[in-house]
């Protein structure tokens, strides 16, 4: 098996204390070619976990801090008239690059947010009528506070349903804050770390991952949440879109990957069903906190196929 994730996965636990699940969650989007969206409070390591993930990788790396004034063509650049040259150039925000952190994105008006909306769909950008194509690998973190938070605004629906996963970074209990304490009392270890593999590395690792193999039963079992979705919405709550299921797939290879295996089994899907579906199910803000619940209830009710899950 591929030992990239592995490599990474270490190096990034030289950093954070206590993010494990939420490490696996993060290179599971990465194998798989999604992007991710970080949410919990300020304070919670989200940067500090993608700035210790961009270390890890020998990848082009560019860090976008979103505001309220920030706008489009500072995130996919715009061009300028050279008088030298006696021409326009075209300036390359930091959109084009391979690893885009897009720090509190939440923070900018939802017009500089749909900036990224096709560079994450795509893998281009178009300014001024002219298209160009995003180098491989191009993986977005974009990390954000909740929609409460004083100074942020909503993330369009759009704009969600181009993250693979939406996750939460939750809190330390009191071995690992200690822990934490004890690491960084002398030493700054996100300086001290380095890559750990290469450009070509990582678009083997995602190749891989399209190879992972899932059974017929277990394609039908994805199928039947995302419908279940649909059709036993509560008040207010849409389903999820066939992109959804996509992402559930694509996911659930991933994360198969993650645990150093070449096919998908229950397990897989359970894990990843939360944070690849609750954030596009489309609600009211006051039903916000009952879509991980209704995605759980659900996996709780959907019979789940028994069979020998590895490839024949």
């Amino acid at each position: 098996m591929n030992q990239t994730l592995e490599k990474i996965k270490e190096n990034v636990s030289k950093v954070l204390v206590g993010k494990e699940k939420t490490t696996e969650l993060l290179l599971t989007s990465l194998a798989a070619g999604g992007h991710v969206l970080l949410e919990d409070m300020p304070g919670t390591g989200k940067t500090v976990l993608a700035r210790a993930l961009a270390k890890s990788m020998d990848l082009e790396f560019q860090r976008i801090q979103f505001t309220p004034d920030l706008l489009p063509t500072d995130v996919t650049g715009m061009s300028f008239y050279h008088q030298k040259q006696e021409e326009f150039i075209f300036r390359a925000g930091p959109a084009f690059t391979n690893l885009l952190l897009a720090d509190e994105i939440n923070r900018a008006t939802p017009r500089t947010q749909s900036a990224l909306l096709e560079c994450m769909a795509e893998g281009q950008i178009t300014v001024e009528g002219v298209t160009r194509t995003l180098e491989n690998p191009f993986f977005v973190i974009a990390t954000e506070n909740p929609v409460e938070t004083l100074g942020c605004y909503p993330l369009p629906e759009a704009q969600l349903d181009r993250f693979l996963m939406k996750i939460q970074m939750g809190s330390l209990n009191e071995k690992e804050e200690r822990l934490m304490l004890d690491r960084f009392m002398v030493n700054e270890p996100l300086s001290q770390i380095g890559a750990v593999c290469t450009r070509e590395d990582i678009l083997t690792l995602q190749k891989e991952c399209r190879r992972v193999f899932v059974h017929e039963e277990l394609r039908d079992y994805m199928v039947k949440l995302t419908q279940a979705t649909r059709k036993q919405g509560m008040d207010g709550l849409t389903g999820v879109s066939p992109r959804g299921t996509l992402a559930l797939l694509r996911a659930s290879q991933g994360y198969a990957l993650v645990q150093q295996r070449d096919y998908v089994v229950p397990e897989d899907i359970k894990e990843v069903a939360v944070p690849v579906l609750a954030h596009r199910m489309m609600a009211p803000m006051e039903n916000e906190g009952q879509k991980t619940d209704y995605i759980q209830s659900l996996l709780s009710q959907v019979a789940v196929p028994t069979e020998d899950w590895a490839k024949p």
